[in-house]
């Protein structure tokens, strides 16, 4: 049986993006925008706030881009989300996110795992991970590790190994840092 892909919006918002790049913050008018999910099957508990979504999921709110095989994402009384998306060793978990400010500058990432706490604007990618801040389709950061976490309110990346790594791994991460310019600060 072919798989039908079931689209619908929920008026939900989230109480901010996804916000990865240091001195610049998440596109404002996402927050306002309902949640647009598409997968092979979805699984909505509207009273506890709890969607489930399985195969091929793409997740759409506003500028922001989720993608992976499968999710799940919570809405806290407050109305803030927790999504949680898992990729396949063929086809990992992404996102994607225009940043407010100058026009052209999007972070993405990609890992085995996505989470992203709207409520205290966490981001983890695990597995793999590789996140990119890019201008004009150029790249300015780049980071790669097993474990990437990124802290919007504070501003602050974290990149780890696995915890059975071995020194002789190294390099376990990896991290490309463009200097900051004034036009790249300027809002």
């Amino acid at each position: 049986m072919k798989s039908l892909f079931i689209r619908f919006a929920l008026l939900g918002a989230f109480a901010t993006g996804l916000s990865i790049a240091p001195l610049s913050y998440a596109e404002k008018a996402d927050q306002d925008k309902p949640v647009i999910l598409e997968a092979e099957k979805v699984s909505v508990n509207d009273v506890k706030q709890i969607y489930d979504l399985n195969g091929q999921v793409l997740l759409i709110k506003g500028s922001i881009i989720v993608t992976g095989e499968d999710g799940h994402i919570e809405v806290d009384p407050q109305g803030y989300e927790f999504v949680d998306v898992v990729g396949t060793p063929e086809a990992v978990a992404s996102f994607r996110q225009r940043r407010e400010g100058l026009a052209d500058e999007f972070m993405q990432g990609r890992g085995a795992q996505v989470t992203y706490d709207a409520k205290t604007e966490f981001l983890t990618l695990t597995g793999d991970a590789s996140l990119k801040r890019l201008l004009n389709m150029q790249m300015l950061d780049q980071l790669k590790g097993w474990k990437i976490e990124y802290d919007d309110v504070k501003q602050y990346y974290h990149v780890t190994p696995p915890k059975d790594a071995k020194p002789d791994d190294l390099p376990l991460a990896r991290a490309i840092l463009s200097p900051r310019r004034k036009a790249t600060l300027e809002k």
